[in-house]
């Protein structure tokens, strides 16, 4: 049976993808950073680093969560002090979702040692192969089955 590059790629994507591996990794990024962060409150706070303040519903749709879960995640993150609730100017009767200074901390925190635990898996790669992987995988997000148009960066190629 002949595999094409598509069927590989889809493969790889289907690991990376899947609930458990991500799990695993916000589990790992979020270690030390509190009870309230944990893999079941990281994919809000990250959205929201995304994002930018938004409502419970729109932040669902960007994280895949519905909007009844969110609230719930985010009470935790709320009264942990890394979220705040404030109103939205566009709605007097909507409340936004916004990262607190200590919630935009705990995210930094949270991206650098990804960047960090990337740069040790691509350590005994050679640089121009490692440098190649970021600009062909930017270039497939942007541009692949998973585009959305929001993504796209000029200059790129």
């Amino acid at each position: 049976m002949t595999h094409s590059t598509g069927h590989d790629i889809a493969d790889a994507l289907g690991l990376l993808l899947r609930r458990s591996t991500r799990a695993r990794l916000y589990t790992r990024l979020t270690e030390g950073l509190g009870e309230a962060v944990d893999d079941l409150t990281y994919p809000v706070l990250s959205g929201l680093a995304r994002t930018g303040p938004c409502s419970a519903a729109d932040l669902g749709r960007e994280i895949g969560l519905d909007r009844t879960t969110v609230t719930r995640r985010a009470d935790r993150l709320e009264r942990a002090g890394l979220l705040q609730r404030q109103p939205d100017p566009a709605d007097g009767r909507a409340t936004l979702l916004a990262l607190t200074e200590d919630g935009r901390a705990a995210i930094s925190a949270t991206r650098r040692q990804l960047a960090a635990a990337i740069e040790d898996a691509l350590d005994t790669w050679p640089r121009a192969d490692a440098q190649a992987f970021a600009r062909l995988l930017r270039r497939f997000v942007d541009e692949g089955p998973f585009a959305d148009g929001r993504n796209r960066q000029q200059g790129d190629g």
